[in-house]
């Protein structure tokens, strides 16, 4: 895949530096499917060999309102997948993104601007420097709703964040929490109005580029502040995998995609 063949994310590059990728599926409220994360690996690959590419800002297309409404599930996505000889379906806890976001080099701030559900939480949470939020926007952990588990290494980074107790109640009883609570938490750095949400993130990234910031100081510091959750965050995602391999077969997954699909509570077995 080249960055041409992009379809679910528009990348836009500019000469101060900043650039930035907008989840842009409207029609289905800016859900994410493989091809998204692998549209946005080749982002970050490409950034990491622009000299001239400083600062990434990841936000949702205004139009979708929301900034991704999760996993986009239908079965007419997998046929057209089998193009992109880069997607190993097997990787469901999308370990390659997380760890390349992980060793990539350079600020990346997420852009909250509207709902953000499964992998609109577990990517930013994984993947963002910074996480600034709208007032009206809302995370949604709805992991256990879904009879599966969250990605991205969540369940070593979201304890790891707030704490086991509060992450434990999060994600057991599949909660939304709201820009407001997320800022209390402690997983967004700051809640802003709608209308400034995008102004303000890059009045930050401006902040990150020479000469008003220290790009090099900064890119030594994230590699030193990640450099020992390494091999944490790589063995949680084999265990994510594990765990989602398993319980994507399971009758638990199966009743929840009906229930979603017929609009009504989805009915447990524990299996």
């Amino acid at each position: 895949m080249s960055i041409e063949d992009f379809e679910d994310i528009f990348y836009k590059k500019e000469e101060n530096g900043i650039c930035t990728v907008t989840i842009s599926k409207p029609e289905r409220r800016n859900a994410v499917t493989y091809i998204t994360f692998i549209e946005i690996y080749k982002v970050l690959d490409d950034m990491e060999k622009d000299k001239n590419s400083k600062v990434l800002i990841i936000t949702g297309d205004p139009k979708g309102n929301a900034f991704t409404s999760g996993g986009y599930f239908k079965k007419e996505m997998f046929p057209k997948m089998k193009k992109y000889p880069e997607i190993d379906l097997m990787d469901i806890a999308q370990k390659k993104l997380c760890l390349k976001f992980w060793d990539f080099t350079k600020p990346v701030i997420a852009a909250i601007n509207g709902m953000a559900i499964g992998g609109g939480v577990t990517m930013p949470l994984a993947g963002a420097d910074l996480i600034y939020m709208a007032e009206d926007a809302w995370f949604g952990f709805y992991f256990s709703r879904r009879g599966i588990i969250p990605e991205f290494g969540t369940t070593f980074l979201l304890p790891f964040l707030v704490g086991f107790q509060r992450a434990k109640e999060i994600c057991y009883f599949g909660r939304k929490v709201t820009a407001q609570e997320a800022y209390e938490l402690g997983i967004v750095n700051k809640v802003l109005p709608k209308n400034e949400l995008i102004s303000y993130a890059r009045e930050i990234a401006l902040r990150l580029i020479p000469p008003k910031g220290a790009s090099l100081s900064i890119k030594l510091m994230k590699k030193t502040m990640h450099a020992y959750f390494k091999d944490i965050l790589n063995k949680t995602l084999d265990l994510e995998n594990k765990a989602l391999r398993k319980l994507f077969a399971s009758h638990d997954f199966k009743e929840s995609m009906a229930a979603l699909k017929e609009k009504r509570d989805a009915i447990f077995i524990g299996r």
